[in-house]
């Protein structure tokens, strides 16, 4: 996997991804950013809500579960002081679907934590990560 950061200006950087995507990081305006894109700490935790949200789908797809949607909100501390790395992250997850089954959707988010999601299971190393789940019929 390979990645290309570019600085544009003032405190922006142009990220690149291997695959051919890009997307604008800024800073705040304290520290001089004209905030243009999203802080280099909200894509880190947006990469892991997207990637515990690609498994979980992916799962209950497997399993034959008639997933509508996904939504991963997540909510982070970081540390006081530098390096200001995240201390606790929650994710909350808002499936909806039709007849979902509690226990499915929970081992879904568990093989995620445990195994699958790489981002998570990385950031794990320094935070207190911390899930939970609600399920929405749809139409309801």
């Amino acid at each position: 996997m390979k990645a290309r950061v570019k600085w544009v200006e003032g405190m922006s950087f142009l990220a690149e991804s291997g695959s051919g995507h890009t997307f604008l990081m800024d800073g705040a305006p304290e520290a001089g950013g004209r905030n243009l894109g999203v802080r280099p700490m909200e894509a880190l935790l947006m990469g892991a809500g997207g990637c515990t949200a690609f498994d979980v789908v992916l799962i209950l797809q497997r399993a034959r579960a008639e997933i509508a949607d996904c939504v991963v909100e997540l909510e982070a501390q970081r540390a006081e002081t530098d390096p200001k790395v995240f201390t606790r992250i929650h994710f909350h997850y808002v499936v909806t679907g039709h007849h979902l089954k509690p226990e499915l959707v929970e081992r879904a988010i568990k093989l995620s934590s445990e195994k699958y999601c790489s981002a998570s299971i990385m950031l794990s190393k320094t935070a207190q990560l911390t899930h939970d789940f609600e399920i929405r019929e749809v139409g309801a």
